[in-house]
C-alpha cells in the first residue's frame, strides 16, 4: 500500500472518529433528561462529558490546523452541550453589591477532617469559614474520627452556636452530615435512603424573622475510592478474567449508584416542592451538572448559585485533573446571588463552596 493510500484511509478513518465522538457526546445532553434506570449508558456519557468535550475540543483544533470544514461536527458538539458547560464556566466577572441584608452560607465535604489526631484540620476549616463571616455551614462526612472526636469538633465550631448533628436512626450506619448555623434552627428532619449510608436533612433557621428551609445532601457515593484496593489487585492479575471481573465491578458499580441517586434525587424533589418556606440547598450530589439527578434535585423551583452569580471556571472534586463540579449550593427565588466560589483548600478531597445571597 502507498503512501498516498496510507494518507487517504487515516483521512478517512479520522472523519469517521470524529462522527463517532461527535455522536456519544451529543448523546451525552439527554443524561438529565433519562433515568439511570432506563438507560444505564446515557447515564454513563453524561458521566463522561468532561472528557468527552476535551476530545472534541482536540479534534476540533486538529480540523483547524488542517483547515479543513470537518471542523464544524466537534464544533457541534461542543455547543449541544452549552447547557452543561454553562454551569461549569461563567464569563460574568462583577457581583453587584448587595442592597439588603445578606446571608452567607457554606457546604463542605470534609472526609472526616482527615481522620487527623490533632484535630488540625477542623480548626482550620473553621478559622477560615469564620474570616469568611460564615453564617451557615452545611457538612458531609462529618464524623467517625476516633481521634478528633465529635465534642472536640463541636468545640472548634463552638462561633457557630446552633449545632445539628443527627444520629442514625436504629444504629444503622450513615455517613454523618450535620449543620452548624449562626441563627436559630427551629425544626429539622433527617432523611435516610434505602440500601444506603448516605443521607440528607432539612432545617427551618430563622433569619432575622424570616424562616429559611435549608436542605444539606449527601446522595450516593460512587464507591470507587472503598473498592480501590480490589480493583487494583484484579486489573494487576496477568490473566483476561481478572481485568474482565475488575471492569464488570465497576460498571456494576456505577450502575447500581446511579439508580440510587436517581431515586434519592427524586425523593428530594418531592420535598423541596412541598416546602412552605424559601430554600437553599445544599452538599456533595456525587454528581455532574449534566446528571439526570442535578436535573432533578434543582428542578422547576431551584436556581443554580454559581450560574446566578458565580464567575470563572468551576470544580468542587480536587481530584481527577479537577474536571467535576459535584458541590452544589441551589436557590429558590426569595433569594438573589450576591457571590459564589469553591476555594482550593486541601484538607479534603472536596473544596467547599461559598455562597452569599441577599433576603
Amino acid at each position: 500500500m502507498g503512501k498516498k493510500a496510507v494518507f487517504k484511509l487515516f483521512y478517512c478513518i479520522s472523519i469517521v472518529l470524529t462522527f463517532v465522538l461527535a455522536g456519544f457526546t451529543l448523546a451525552g445532553t439527554f443524561a438529565s433528561y433519562t433515568s439511570p434506570g432506563h438507560n444505564f449508558i446515557i447515564a454513563f456519557l453524561g458521566l463522561a462529558l468532561p472528557i468527552l468535550l476535551l476530545i472534541n475540543l482536540a479534534a476540533a483544533i486538529y480540523w483547524t490546523i488542517r483547515w479543513k470544514y470537518w471542523v464544524v461536527v466537534p464544533l457541534i458538539a461542543i455547543l449541544g452541550n452549552w447547557g452543561y458547560l454553562s454551569r461549569i464556566i461563567q464569563l460574568s466577572f462583577h457581583a453587584e453589591k448587595p442592597q439588603k441584608e445578606t446571608l452567607k452560607i457554606a457546604t463542605y465535604n470534609v472526609d472526616s477532617f482527615g481522620n487527623e489526631q490533632t484535630g488540625y484540620s477542623c480548626k482550620q476549616i473553621a478559622s477560615y469559614l469564620e474570616k469568611q463571616k460564615i453564617d451557615i455551614i452545611c457538612f458531609q462526612e462529618f464524623g467517625h474520627n476516633p481521634y478528633f472526636t465529635e465534642d472536640s469538633i463541636r468545640k472548634a465550631l463552638s462561633n457557630w452556636h446552633y449545632q445539628v448533628v443527627p444520629q442514625s436512626p436504629d444504629s444503622l450506619p450513615i455517613l454523618q452530615i450535620a449543620l452548624f448555623s449562626k441563627y436559630p434552627v427551629k425544626d429539622t428532619q433527617l432523611i435516610t435512603y434505602p440500601d444506603s449510608k448516605n443521607c440528607s436533612m432539612w432545617c427551618d433557621i430563622d433569619v432575622n424573622g424570616h424562616l429559611v428551609r435549608v436542605f444539606n445532601n449527601h446522595l450516593q457515593t460512587t464507591e470507587v475510592s472503598q473498592n480501590k484496593k480490589k480493583l487494583e489487585k484484579e486489573l494487576q492479575q496477568n490473566n483476561s478474567t481478572g481485568q474482565e471481573k475488575a471492569v464488570v465491578r465497576l460498571l456494576n458499580g456505577l450502575q447500581e449508584n446511579f439508580v440510587k441517586r436517581a431515586g434519592q434525587a427524586e425523593t428530594l424533589q418531592k420535598l423541596i416542592n412541598a416546602s412552605p418556606h424559601p430554600l437553599l440547598v445544599c452538599g456533595d450530589f456525587n454528581s455532574l451538572p449534566s446528571s439526570y439527578t442535578y436535573h432533578t434535585v434543582k428542578g422547576n423551583k431551584l436556581q443554580d448559585g454559581f450560574q446566578t452569580c458565580g464567575h470563572g471556571y468551576m470544580y468542587t472534586f480536587r481530584y481527577f485533573k479537577r474536571l467535576l463540579r459535584i458541590d452544589y449550593i441551589l436557590h429558590s427565588n426569595e433569594f438573589k446571588g450576591g457571590r459564589y466560589f469553591s476555594p482550593n483548600m486541601d484538607y479534603s478531597d472536596h473544596n467547599p463552596v461559598i455562597m452569599e445571597v441577599e433576603l
